[in-house]
């Protein structure tokens, strides 16, 4: 029976392109605000920009210093996803193969931990951080979001796990394989469409994060792109000009690796079903 185009199906179309512009609107003021002088903004943020300013983008660029920051933001970004996946892939594989009520319990205190709002620790955490030598160091931080995003990671990991069957494993095992063999050779290639996720999810919130690397970072030189877009915003002037060209520089390295992450995720899934 063949598909009728209905009004139904014409509302519902209408409603989501208005839906999709309403989501677009944010971007459209920060790349038009981008390109116009600062005096412009101020009159009409909303207009498009009567001369173009591709300057703004150079001089941005060349006050935050952005090949340096760019690289500091890739290199926690990367660094933190490496070790959050390692870790994190091997701890929920133990929790779920282990049949201990010990498991369960520690596996409840890390799904219990995503709840706890980072303000409540944040003063805790510092003190901390400093008396173990961590402040202004790329590795104090790439620890600390290891801590933050291990229980929303195992929490995923824990629940793609359970649906690999442990034939493949006793299989393994039977053919001489160690346990660290099992693991990585046959159940984490398994979970390459749910680690694609989690190196999706933590890559947004950890290039984009501002609070803890203000807070930990303090050195100039370890600047991510972030605490550098904040060096636009003093205590008198506000240059929003350079500053949404500043922003645009940062989100548009993240859009690139969204979408070729996102045809791998996809395609990750497709060959997941299929077997």
């Amino acid at each position: 029976m063949e598909n009728k185009y209905t009004a139904r199906t014409f509302a519902l179309e209408i409603a989501t392109i208005l839906l999709a512009i309403l989501f677009l609107v944010p971007f459209y003021y920060v790349i038009v605000n981008s390109l116009k002088s600062f005096a412009e903004i101020l009159l009409n943020a909303s207009a498009l920009p009567t001369e173009i300013k591709w300057s703004n983008y150079t001089v941005a660029a060349e006050r935050i210093q952005y090949g340096k920051v760019f690289l500091n933001s890739l290199i926690i970004t990367a660094l933190s996803n490496v070790v959050i996946v390692v870790f994190c892939s091997m701890a929920a594989y133990k929790l779920v193969r282990s049949t201990s009520k010990l498991s369960n319990i520690i596996f409840i205190m890390f799904v219990a931990a995503m709840v706890i709002p980072f303000q409540s620790i944040m003063i805790p955490l510092i003190r901390v951080t400093s008396n173990l030598g961590l402040l202004n160091s790329i590795y104090g931080i790439v620890i600390m979001y290891l801590g933050f995003g291990s229980g929303l990671a195992i929490f995923l990991y824990h629940g793609f796990i359970k649906s690999i069957p442990k034939e493949l494993e006793e299989a393994a095992i039977i053919d001489g394989c160690s346990p660290f063999g099992v693991f990585w050779r046959i159940v984490f290639p398994l979970l390459k469409p749910i680690t694609v996720t989690i190196v999706i999810l933590n890559s947004l919130w950890i290039w984009n994060d501002f609070l803890l690397p203000l807070l930990v970072l303090q050195d100039v030189s370890l600047r991510t792109i972030p605490l550098a877009t904040f060096y636009f915003f003093g205590e008198y002037t506000k240059q929003w000009d350079l500053a949404l060209a500043a922003l645009v520089l940062g989100i548009v390295p993240l859009l690139i690796f969204f979408f070729l992450m996102q045809k791998h995720i996809i395609k990750g899934i497709t060959s997941g079903s299929i077997k």
